[in-house]
């Protein structure tokens, strides 16, 4: 990514945590959500080219990124939609009586979709649109790293850091369907590589649990906004019949699925993401 991204210079201070954020540009209000093992690093691309249009949100979720992450803090799906749903409550306090009825776009990719749609369904959080990008959000999930990791945590968490950092670095471009770059590679497991990274990465590899999203399962029919979903051809974290799945359980019109991308659209397809994002916004808007 050529553009350097926005440094997130706002905090908001949740149940001990600390939540890393930032807001850019003028107009509605638009938040980007990332997954796992990502940051908000990847949205930050799209957030500047649309902040010429909308109010755009970047955040951190506890345990990842610039957000703390100390390891008595709980980083599973349960905590981050209630965190969610706590953090937008707060920005609609800031925007106050300017504007009233605040309710934001939000665009989700990963886990960040699962955690938007708890915050939704189970936490009342309201949208005035949703467009969720290759996310968790229907059983089964996880990649074979993924599984492996979550059964035997403590073993991988005692990794010397060498091997530590080539098993990160093979998982993160297991994601791509192109190849990633050295500067890609490296801001992406950047926050994963020192002593307390590594033990949050494997910390929320750990917590993770389908639970969290066969609550939500039975209740997606029930969003009442407009829903999108946009997916990679060639994922392979999480492949393309969920994209179908989930528009079917929402009562979202079709899928846009796009060519020649994997789990990391954002990178692997940037023009085309970009162009779906902006049509779509721009339908709802």
């Amino acid at each position: 990514m050529a553009a350097t991204p926005p440094r997130l210079d706002r905090t908001f201070r949740w149940r001990g945590r600390e939540i890393a954020w930032t807001r850019l540009g003028a107009g509605p209000p638009l938040v980007f959500c990332h997954g796992t093992p990502w940051s908000s690093w990847l949205w930050a691309p799209y957030a500047q080219a649309l902040a010429h249009e909308f109010t755009v949100y970047l955040w951190d979720m506890p345990g990842y990124g610039s957000s703390s992450h100390l390891p008595q803090h709980d980083v599973h799906l349960g905590v981050q939609g209630e965190a969610f749903a706590a953090l937008l409550e707060h920005w609609e306090q800031e925007a106050g009586a300017r504007t009233a009825g605040w309710r934001p776009h939000v665009v989700a990719h990963d886990y960040g979709g699962a955690v938007a749609l708890r915050a939704a369904l189970l936490h009342g959080a309201r949208y005035r649109s949703l467009c969720l990008v290759d996310v968790v959000a229907l059983r089964p999930w996880g990649s074979p790293f993924f599984t492996l990791v979550g059964g035997h945590a403590d073993v991988f968490a005692a990794l010397p850091p060498a091997v530590h950092r080539g098993a990160l670095e093979a998982y993160v471009r297991s994601a791509g369907f192109r190849p990633l770059g050295d500067d890609d590679l490296g801001a992406l497991v950047a926050p994963w590589l020192d002593e307390a990274g590594r033990a949050a990465f494997y910390r929320q590899i750990a917590q993770a649990d389908e639970g969290w999203t066969a609550e939500l399962e039975p209740l997606l029919g029930d969003l009442d906004l407009p829903v999108h979903v946009v997916w990679g051809a060639e994922d392979t974290w999480i492949p393309v019949d969920r994209a179908h799945r989930l528009a079917d359980a929402l009562g979202a019109g079709p899928p846009t699925v796009l060519p020649g991308a994997g789990h990391l659209v954002q990178l692997d397809a940037p023009v085309a993401l970009a162009t779906e994002l902006h049509r779509w916004l721009t339908a709802v808007r």
